[in-house]
């Protein structure tokens, strides 16, 4: 019988979806399928699992085409809505960072270090149908004579615009505090001095990776919902790190994989794709990321019915501890703990602040959830998996 005793391919379950016969559920409801019918039976019934994420992703941006002017230009300096984007590529192509900032931003003159809008904000814009101001400069050439480009530009006049997050979507995260005597303000947001509050940023249960601990079934080419359109894997993200100590199921126990992504930016929506301004470090970007993990077998099925309190991270004190890299942690902590809204720590109860949103993450696994069901969405196959060493 091989190794397992449930074994499916992604040809049966898009032959499944195709023919409205699949049986697809979210990842929190596997939880008590698995609990109730076992691993080889939750297998046996269910093809598809849906999981869903919603939080800042700074590793993220957009490639974008604006189109040939008359006479050309070959724009080396590029900047929408005064935000500066990098123009080091071809002519009229430019890559814009999430965390670039507005170059006149107005919170910055009266607080230093104070950003409010930048490169996540303008993605925001262009997918929410607004205008956008671009401007360009070039040094001149033959075949590109022109020096200097403004125009108005909508998402809709674009030749191209596509999404591309070099970093996304990281399975697990530290919890993170602050042990200082002052606050202190970092990308998982405002930290109160002698740990009066723990910051996190994971979706737990209903996070992707979590769901496929191990790689089996994402890739180069899978599909996804990416910032409410479809998107795919394009490989192992920036810092994908999988050599992590894990737990007897797989399940890191800090900071492991990521995944870089991508996808048509004219397909997404400015409900999930958020510009995000975090109190004395910049902006970035909030993106709505699922991902259908298929049940190829029972040991999918087991994955995949990970719950809150069988998952943990550890709580690192942002003041000293990063970014030095000492290594040093001030204990482990479940996501059961931190989504009840307190946790222990040093025989104190500390409130919980999560960055991550779930009703946001719970939404994206019921839409991929409908998708699938409806035939709408169909399984991509990876054609290479992450790395898991």
């Amino acid at each position: 019988m091989g190794r397992y005793k449930v074994t499916k391919t992604y040809d049966e379950i898009n032959r499944k979806i195709k023919a409205g016969e699949v049986v697809v559920v979210t990842a929190e409801e596997m939880i008590d399928i698995v609990k109730a019918e076992g691993r080889v039976e939750a297998a046996r019934q269910v093809d598809v699992v849906t999981t869903g994420t919603f939080a800042p992703m700074c590793s993220s941006g957009a490639f974008i085409n604006f189109g040939h002017a008359v006479p050309a230009i070959k724009a080396s300096k590029v900047w929408l809505n005064n935000v500066p984007a990098y123009g080091g590529i071809a002519a009229v192509d430019c890559y814009l960072g999430v965390t670039e900032t507005r170059e006149d931003d107005p919170l910055n003159h009266v607080y230093p270090g104070e950003f409010r809008y930048g490169g996540g904000h303008v993605i925001q814009d262009l997918v929410a149908g607004k205008r956008v101001h671009l401007k360009a400069e070039g040094y001149g050439t033959d075949c590109y004579p022109r020096k200097s480009l403004e125009k108005e530009i909508t998402l809709k006049t674009l030749p191209y615009a596509q999404l591309f997050n070099p970093r996304n979507a990281y399975q697990n995260y530290n919890c993170a505090v602050n042990q200082s005597d002052k606050t202190i303000y970092t990308y998982m947001g405002t930290l109160k001095p002698r740990a009066a509050n723990a910051n996190y940023c994971s979706a737990g249960q209903l996070s992707p990776l979590f769901n496929d601990p191990l790689y089996q079934t994402i890739g180069f080419g899978t599909r996804i919902f990416l910032g409410g359109g479809i998107g795919y894997v394009s490989g192992a993200g920036t810092q994908h790190k999988p050599g992590v100590k894990r737990t007897r199921k797989g399940v890191p126990l800090s900071p492991s994989g990521t995944i870089s992504v991508m996808g048509d930016l004219k397909r997404m929506s400015a409900k999930w794709l958020v510009g995000a301004s975090l109190q004395g470090y910049g902006c970035s970007l909030s993106v709505g990321l699922g991902i259908p993990i298929p049940i190829l077998n029972e040991a999918m099925a087991g994955y995949t019915a990970v719950a809150d309190e069988d998952l943990f991270t550890q709580i690192v004190d942002y003041s000293h501890d990063y970014p030095q890299g000492t290594g040093k942690t001030l204990g482990q902590v479940s996501y059961a703990e931190l989504k009840s809204g307190s946790i222990r720590l040093d025989g104190e109860d500390i409130a919980t602040v999560p960055l991550s949103s779930t009703v946001r993450a719970r939404e994206i696994a019921q839409l991929l959830k409908d998708w699938i069901a409806k035939g709408k969405f169909l399984l991509g196959e990876p054609q290479a998996k992450l790395p898991r060493n």
